[in-house]
């Protein structure tokens, strides 16, 4: 019997060029960076707003997303009913949009009726409301996603078990559903949040970059770069990079 050897070396020689130049990256920018960049850029009062905003509104769409997440994935895993493909493709859209398409397609539904209406009672556009609605849009699909492949994993018989033994459908869903899920529920809320702390495109348009006011992390890293401002720009990507790692860390912990 031929050796395998070459068969796995060829396929780690193939991945293996992915896997090296994503370690350059993260190594090319800490070779770049210097503790007195990260601390410089920390101090600056308007990093340190796009930070403190950017932790606000991306938690603020984490919980949303998983608010909308939990019911909707639960109806496309668990029930078949009339227009299931319609949602599912109107869910998928936000994900394979482009981004600054979703900004727009948000700049132009609040200049409708609707639209103005609503800014009438809350102002949206180009304000911390736009950051989070923006952010929401996308990541509210990846939840979504998740939270049904979770409930998709499990039969549901514990749950009929239990509205046998006398609990209704609401109360076999919050006391069997989603304590089984749990895990799959805290993976949804941590992706979302991840994703909402990197979205550029959709507050690019439809919030704006104004310093102090809407700007978030990745903007910050626009306008940085946007006055040559290098060794800012890296910092700040630094602690998106930091950001991210806590949620693999996270992610691998509750898989």
């Amino acid at each position: 019997m031929k050796s395998d050897r070459p068969f796995f070396v060829a396929f780690a020689a193939l991945g293996g060029v992915y896997v090296l130049l994503v370690a350059a990256l993260l190594l090319a920018d800490l070779l770049y960076l210097s503790p007195s960049a990260i601390l410089a850029a920390l101090r600056d009062p308007h990093i340190r707003s796009a930070v403190w905003l950017s932790l606000l509104s991306s938690s603020l769409a984490a919980i949303l997303s998983v608010w909308v997440a939990v019911p909707l994935g639960y109806l496309l895993a668990r029930t078949r009913f009339p227009g299931r493909g319609v949602v599912e493709f109107l869910v998928d859209v936000p994900i394979v949009l482009p981004p600054l398409v979703v900004g727009l397609s948000l700049l132009i539904l609040f200049q409708t009726a609707a639209g103005r209406w609503v800014q009438g009672f809350l102002p949206v556009t180009y304000a911390v409301p736009a950051v989070v609605l923006a952010q929401f849009v996308v990541s509210a699909a990846l939840a979504v996603r998740t939270v049904r492949v979770t409930f998709e994993q499990r039969s549901g018989r514990t749950e009929d078990v239990a509205r046998v033994l006398g609990c209704t459908r609401w109360q076999a869903f919050w006391r069997v559903s989603v304590p089984e899920a749990r895990r799959g529920i805290l993976a949804a809320g941590v992706l979302a949040w991840a994703r909402a702390v990197g979205e550029f495109g959709p507050v690019l348009v439809f919030a704006g970059v104004t310093r102090g006011r809407t700007e978030v992390l990745p903007t910050a890293v626009y306008l940085e770069l946007s006055v040559g401002n290098v060794e800012a720009a890296v910092a700040i990507a630094a602690l998106m990079i930091a950001a991210s790692a806590a949620v693999l860390a996270i992610m691998r912990r509750l898989q």
